[in-house]
């Protein structure tokens, strides 16, 4: 307990449990199964955001030689004529040349507004708004939330069947769930529970667990095996992150390659109208 950046509270509290109750070699292999399943999971996560991730950073630098080097030699040609040009290729032409001329104001300012941001997200008030929009995006935000449901029911289904009490133990899962949307949820069913009410009425009443999660919870408590019925909503949902995961990594190639496509189709089509419309003027 001494040393907090080492050793969380989960493994402090789970350790004392297991020294009271005489099963420390119990808890100790729990606390193993848990870590390695948490540091898999976040694995092959990160392992199938790798690809897309580099696939962007490419594609950033394309643009950015296209925009700095190329584009300004080729439309070179279409302001020395002096013609009235479409939209879409002064539009190309104010880009590029804002990006060629102005990039050491341009490069820093997007650096300044990320680190901004990133320093406002973690104040109460920026976290707590960063975390309710993550939760209502349209495709991330119920994968998240089904992370944050598997790590609810994993590490309370591990701490309860390792000795810790009920209300310790949401104590410290509230401090492990990484979103505040739903770290709030549980303090809340934290409180209710401690006036006498079970636990599935609060974590209803929050909206931010599933159905399929209550009922089970319902279940566990009622038949006296919360602790396996947790377990069991945390290997579906953790199943189901991993399935989700791999389907959008599988969707997500096709479709910055069709965004690709598109920013390239955008600057040929911006390039080839005013030069079709130059042969028509020669004519």
């Amino acid at each position: 307990e001494k040393h907090p950046k080492v050793f969380t509270n989960l493994f402090v509290n789970m350790i004392r449990a297991g020294e009271s109750s005489g099963a420390l070699d119990v808890v100790l292999l729990r606390l193993a199964d848990f870590t390695e399943g948490q540091s898999r999971l976040r694995n092959k996560i990160m392992s199938a955001m790798m690809y897309p991730a580099i696939m962007v950073l490419v594609g950033v630098g394309i643009m950015g030689v296209l925009f700095t080097v190329v584009i300004p030699r080729i439309t070179l040609v279409f302001k020395n004529a002096n013609a009235q040009l479409p939209i879409q290729t002064r539009i190309l032409i104010f880009t590029s040349e804002t990006m060629r001329d102005w990039w050491f104001v341009v490069f820093p300012a997007f650096i300044l507004a990320g680190w901004l941001f990133s320093r406002w997200v973690k104040t109460p008030r920026g976290s707590a708004w960063k975390d309710r929009a993550t939760l209502r995006l349209p495709v991330f935000g119920h994968l998240v939330r089904m992370l944050e449901v598997a790590r609810f029911s994993r590490t309370l289904g591990t701490l309860l069947s390792s000795g810790v009490q009920l209300l310790a133990a949401l104590d410290i899962v509230k401090n492990i769930v990484n979103n505040s949307v739903m770290s709030k949820a549980i303090e809340s069913a934290r409180e209710a529970i401690r006036e006498g009410e079970a636990v599935a009425a609060p974590l209803r009443r929050s909206g931010q667990f599933p159905p399929i999660v209550i009922h089970m919870i319902t279940i566990g408590e009622k038949s006296g095996q919360l602790e396996g019925m947790l377990f069991k909503v945390a290997e579906s949902y953790e199943t189901q992150v991993e399935v989700r995961v791999g389907m959008l990594t599988t969707l997500l190639e096709p479709l910055m390659i069709l965004i690709m496509g598109g920013v390239v189709g955008f600057i040929v089509f911006s390039i080839l109208m005013p030069i079709l419309q130059l042969n028509q003027f020669v004519r």
